[in-house]
């Protein structure tokens, strides 16, 4: 049985590109493994934590720089319900209401020729998407927060990430 406070291999690591560019999140297992068969290089690690085995101990991974270049193809971020509602942090653009229920609108409604785009859907509250109606919000007189855009898939990767270690910071332009 796994004590409280011993590391878990299943815990988050953040993975580099050979250019320092974040390209995805693996498991510590998997982050080891990279290690190990050196096909990844160690950028940071946990000081709390160590990886045991009976022989040795070897630091425990929080960003990984992969030895060779990974030409990645664009990111694409699937339009979707939970990408929306992620995208504009689960609250409502019009009033910044945050509690459940939360709907999709269209800044231009589909009568009028709205698209299902990533700059025409936003998250809204029931009662501020009835107020919208079938209408803009200039014309229902709303104000959206902040104009509705395609996340760029480094913003996506850290903005939903939950928690995220303090050394990966500066490889997700946080500081």
């Amino acid at each position: 049985m796994q004590q409280p406070n011993s590391p878990s291999l299943a815990n988050r690591v953040l993975v580099l590109n050979q250019s320092y560019e974040p390209i995805s999140v693996c498991s510590a297992k998997k982050a080891f493994l990279l290690i190990y068969l050196l096909k990844a290089d160690l950028v940071a690690e946990r000081h709390d934590r160590m990886l045991r085995s009976v022989n040795a101990s070897y630091p425990y991974p929080s960003v990984i720089r992969l030895s060779s270049y990974i030409r990645v193809r664009f990111k694409h971020i699937e339009l979707s319900r939970r990408n929306i509602l992620r995208r504009d942090n689960h609250q409502c653009q019009y009033c910044g209401k945050t509690t459940p229920p939360l709907t999709l609108d269209h800044v231009i409604p589909r009568s009028r020729g709205g698209m299902d785009t990533w700059d025409n859907l936003v998250t809204a509250c029931i009662r501020c998407n009835n107020r919208k109606g079938n209408q803009t919000p200039e014309e229902a007189g709303l104000k959206l927060a902040k104009q509705p855009r395609k996340p760029h898939h480094v913003t996506f990767l850290k903005n939903f990430m939950g928690k995220v270690d303090e050394a990966w910071k500066p490889y997700l332009f946080l500081d």
